[in-house]
């Protein structure tokens, strides 16, 4: 003769049932976090950088010595070299640089976007 054993609804996972809806949160916070637009953060003076440069912390307001003109593009303190005809380069709106990098890292050698200033300020 054999012998069936019923465990009790919701414990045969080692779960309460009040406890499945926890089990969904991540899955959950993770499509909310990934089907969010990226937001951009405000430079200093409260103006707002573009969203296909920032992603929340990639800008910051640059010394003036990191940003160098040459006769070929703007040369970062970095030596990134971005050509004035490249479409990473923005209007600043205020009379300083702002450089966006990955997660707002000085040193990194890839750059989303130069912010300029207009050279009458």
């Amino acid at each position: 003769m054999k012998t069936t054993y019923r465990v009790p609804a919701g414990l045969g996972n080692g779960c309460s049932g009040s406890l499945q809806p926890l089990r969904l949160f991540p899955a959950i916070a993770l499509a909310a976090f990934l089907s969010a637009p990226a937001a951009a953060h405000q430079a200093p003076k409260g103006w707002q950088y573009d969203s296909s440069c920032c992603a929340g912390l990639d800008c910051y307001q640059a010394p003036a010595a990191d940003v160098k003109e040459t006769q070929y593009g703007y040369q970062l303190s970095t030596g990134e070299l971005i050509p004035y005809t490249d479409r990473r380069i923005k209007r600043s709106r205020d009379e300083f640089f702002h450089e966006c990098k990955p997660g707002g890292d000085v040193n990194s050698q890839h750059s989303f976007c130069l912010y300029v200033p207009d050279h009458d300020m």
